[in-house]
């Protein structure tokens, strides 16, 4: 092992251990930037390059591609969270610091339709406010159905439902161009497609939002 290499091991060992101190985002940044610091040396050392500069630019790459919580991350949770107590919708804050919002099917569409529900709307208004409060979001809308029917239905339904929303909140005033769309027909089922309750929980639209590190 070339000793550049050997001091990002070391290095990113030290990270690890003083990431105890840290605060969440703290640590997630960190780590990514001691992940990347390890990956450029490997690649400058294998490719016959400098590995101490691979490893500054790893480093870069690696922190630079983590979300951050930021003070508006932790608001619109808050937000988001007493909006849609009591509706079954389910505010999380994902292991990479996203904001998720996890619609059930009774909030947010009828069987077998894309069209927003009058008592969707609500939610997504107050959510449109929180993403105009802050620019640098970036939102990831994906659509799900249960197994009932086939891919041939499934897919272009749940595609249609996350435009849907997509186009909602871009009525009120979001940014379509920060908005990413994805229809995942049936394929990821979070219960059994057995029950009717199963089905109803498999039909679903989930919204994630990330604030990038500057």
């Amino acid at each position: 092992m070339r000793k550049p290499l050997a001091v990002a091991t070391i290095a990113l060992a030290a990270l690890a251990t003083g990431c105890a101190d840290m605060s969440d985002t703290q640590r997630r940044t960190a780590t990514g930037a001691g992940v990347g610091a390890l990956g450029g040396a490997a690649i400058g050392a294998v490719t016959g390059g400098n590995a101490g500069t691979g490893a500054v630019i790893g480093a870069g790459v690696g922190a630079l591609g983590s979300y951050i919580w930021s003070q508006r991350m932790e608001n619109q949770r808050r937000e988001m969270q007493a909006a849609t107590q009591g509706t079954g919708v389910t505010v999380t804050q994902t292991s990479d610091n996203r904001l998720k919002l996890d619609i059930p099917s009774d909030i947010s569409f009828a069987t077998n339709r894309a069209d927003i529900q009058s008592n969707f709307r609500p939610i997504l208004d107050r959510f449109a406010e929180g993403l105009r409060n802050n620019p640098n979001a970036e939102v990831r809308i994906v659509g799900h159905t249960d197994a009932t029917g086939t891919d041939a239905i499934n897919n272009p339904l749940s595609l249609e439902r996350a435009s849907s929303t997509r186009d909602y909140l871009t009525s009120r005033g979001v940014s379509g161009a920060r908005v990413h769309v994805e229809g995942h027909g049936s394929r990821e089922p979070v219960a059994s497609n057995d029950t009717a309750d199963g089905r109803a929980r498999n039909r679903r639209v989930e919204i994630y939002v990330g604030e990038r590190g500057a």
